[in-house]
């Protein structure tokens, strides 16, 4: 299918969200001065969660233009182009979060508590449940990974219900089966679902809203520019989850990040297909799985010169912030140009032809 427009660089603002989150998190916790007095650098979950509906609305469409011009769909090859744009970083990230804090730390004389028995995390790993291990605390490295094993686990059970449903019936059920997903995860006491953060409503929405808008747009009621003034506000301002009980918060946020994106691919929009922002777009996965890492690194290199020099706090923050976000960048880049593109040239081989 044809790339829709403006998607590609609402990736890496998303990203950027989640990395202006972790940044003061990380250096607060080591006692060096950072800031996030501002609601915009807590939205990193948010950011986490449209992910989820963006995901949700390109996959969804994708396997149903395939089901309605083929009559079928080739789930290994669904798997595969999956396997091969997901899991060389993940498991490149796994291997490093393990190294990290089962032998680097430990070598260099800094103590891990490991709240979990290595075995069993490793297992959950490799099978991609890091949401199962992530009560454990394992951390920043490994605790990222949880939304992955969240969105892997969503299309393991999803992507078969297209074979298995007619067409005819696919807008009603992923309508139902979000209005139940949200009841079982809000309402029905089943613990576990918010102990694993197993959010599928998200993408589920966003996925019946692709499906509502995939050949005309009378789906759309509100004028476009309230839904981005409401988005904005969202992300830059505590008014929704100020006044919103939890589950109204979710729900809320799933139907705003599910009409905002049906509304946000109608049209090319200038700033957002600017090639600079697309290609950031497009090593954002690189971007929200290395900056963690990145932050290790930049906080051993604070640490030591704060420990010897007296620095502005002003000048630490700024710092701090721009470094992490540019060795990011950086690293994402290289990790895109001379790794993940070996793999992601090795999806046209399962690309599925249109009948």
């Amino acid at each position: 299918m044809k790339t829709l427009p403006n998607i590609t660089s609402l990736r890496f603002f998303l990203a950027f969200l989640v990395m202006i989150f972790h940044i003061p998190q990380f250096f607060s916790n080591r006692g060096i001065s950072s800031f996030n007095d501002w609601p915009v650098f807590n939205k990193g979950t948010e950011a986490v969660f449209m992910f989820f509906s963006l995901s949700g609305f390109l996959i969804f469409r994708q396997l149903y233009n395939e089901k309605i011009k083929n009559k079928k769909i080739d789930l290994k090859k669904f798997y595969l182009r999956r396997i091969l744009r997901i899991f060389p970083v993940y498991y490149l990230v796994v291997f490093i979060g393990l190294f990290y804090y089962n032998l680097f730390l430990p070598a260099i004389g800094i103590p891990v508590e490991r709240n979990y028995d290595l075995v069993k995390g490793i297992l959950l790993l490799v099978t991609f449940f890091p949401n199962v291990l992530l009560v454990k605390s394992p951390g920043g490295i490994l605790e990222i990974l949880w939304s992955i094993g969240i969105e892997e686990q969503c299309y393991l059970f999803v992507a078969p219900l297209f074979v298995l449903i007619p067409v005819r019936y696919y807008k009603a059920f992923f309508l139902i089966l979000s209005l139940i997903l949200v009841y079982l995860y809000e309402y029905s006491g089943l613990t576990f679902l918010k102990d694993y953060k197993m959010i599928f409503f998200y993408f589920t929405f966003a996925g019946w809203c692709s499906l509502q808008n995939f050949k005309d747009h009378r789906f759309q009621r509100l004028p476009d520019a309230i839904v981005y003034i409401i988005l904005i506000l969202f992300f830059t301002t505590n008014i929704f989850i100020d006044y919103l009980s939890e589950p109204a918060y979710f729900i809320f946020a799933m139907l705003l990040f599910g009409y905002f994106i049906t509304i946000f691919v109608n049209r090319p929009i200038d700033f957002f297909e600017n090639k600079t922002l697309i290609y950031l777009g497009k090593i954002s996965y690189g971007i929200y799985m290395y900056h963690v890492i990145v932050m290790q690194l930049i906080g051993f290199i604070f640490l030591k010169l704060l420990s010897k020099f007296r620095i502005n706090n002003t000048i630490v923050t700024f710092s701090s912030y721009l470094s992490v976000i540019a060795i990011t960048i950086f690293t994402a880049h290289i990790s895109y140009q001379y790794y993940e593109k070996w793999f992601l040239n090795k999806k046209k081989l399962f690309r599925v032809e249109n009948n």
